[in-house]
């Protein structure tokens, strides 16, 4: 059975930044990619960025909004994602999901992703 949990969600202020973590279980970490997505309410699901199975590092970076202000890791040993993200804006607000993708390439699609977390929280006040 995959399972895949994130955490570091929370409330936060306009500004700040944020780390959120997702832990991996029941696949073949090393095999998939890694993405992340956001929704919003009342908004469709989002994609953030991803990484590629063979990166540690960012391989893509998706929303106009938040390309510019995210960095993405995976740590192959631990079979965790990390999402940084700085200079926070209440439009940043959402439940925010790791989701993994077989064939170990990223996409921005997340029809792509047959495996998703149960998302976190993320709110950010002005």
């Amino acid at each position: 059975e995959v399972q895949m949990e994130e955490s570091g969600g929370g409330l936060f202020q306009a500004g700040e930044s944020l780390r959120l973590s997702c832990s991996v279980a029941g696949l073949r970490f090393r095999e998939y990619a890694m993405g992340w997505f956001r929704q919003a309410p009342g908004k469709e699901r989002e994609a953030i960025s991803c990484i590629d199975y063979r990166s540690s590092r960012t391989t893509a970076a998706y929303a106009a909004s938040v390309k510019d202000r995210v960095a993405t890791s995976r740590d192959s040993a631990q079979w965790t994602v990390s999402l940084q993200m700085r200079s926070l804006r209440p439009e940043d607000t959402g439940i925010y999901y790791c989701a993994a993708a077989r064939g170990g390439y990223c996409s921005e699609s997340p029809t792509e992703y047959p495996f998703w977390g149960q998302g976190t929280q993320v709110t950010v006040s002005s």
